[in-house]
């Protein structure tokens, strides 16, 4: 499905910026810049927006066309951000040194099936920093690609104890009409 809404350009997801990764970035309790993994990148808006704030960030998708525009925008804006065709419930494939302070997912972990939320999790786990911050937008409501909803308890059985939820709120921002359909929500978890 992804491949296919990449192949015809029709990609709302990369047309939004939420208010809750701007927040982090540059808010006034804003994190310190430091290493940033963005899962199921796309085509790199979030990740261009991080590295233009000082972040030195990583960028997975499974997505051929979607890594070669991400790496074709971070050119035109002057940021080197390093862009890798992967899958996220894979990430030992990708050779990553761990220390990421940030992982940020912008609706990538609910179109994964159980075993592979496990094997994300455990590569998020193995890549993240002590005190490190996992943002999270997943819908809460069965709707493709969904194959079921983001809850906290899902988020607790795969994360804990490892992780605790810092909090969570519905999407305010209303980026696309999935995200209302399918009644988005936002999770912030830090790493224990």
């Amino acid at each position: 499905m992804y491949r296919l809404m990449y192949r015809f350009g029709y990609t709302p997801w990369d047309k939004v910026l939420p208010d809750e990764l701007a927040e982090i970035i540059t808010g006034p309790k804003a994190l310190p810049a430091g290493r940033a993994l963005d899962m199921g990148s796309g085509n790199g808006t979030k990740a261009i927006f991080m590295a233009t704030h000082g972040w030195r960030v990583t960028g997975v998708e499974a997505i051929p066309r979607a890594v070669t525009e991400s790496r074709n925008r971070a050119s035109k804006v002057g940021v080197n951000i390093d862009f890798r065709e992967g899958d996220v419930a894979r990430l030992e494939a990708l050779g990553l040194d761990p220390g990421y302070t940030l992982i940020f997912d912008f609706g990538c972990y609910h179109g994964l099936d159980g075993a592979q939320r496990l094997a994300y999790a455990r590569g998020v786990n193995s890549l993240a920093a002590d005190g490190a911050t996992l943002l999270l937008m997943g819908f809460t409501k069965a709707a493709p690609p969904v194959s079921a909803p983001v809850t906290e308890m899902d988020l607790r059985d795969r994360f804990e104890p490892d992780w605790s939820l810092a909090w969570s709120h519905p999407d305010k921002s209303q980026g696309t009409t999935a995200m209302v359909r399918a009644a988005a929500y936002w999770y912030r978890l830090v790493k224990r």
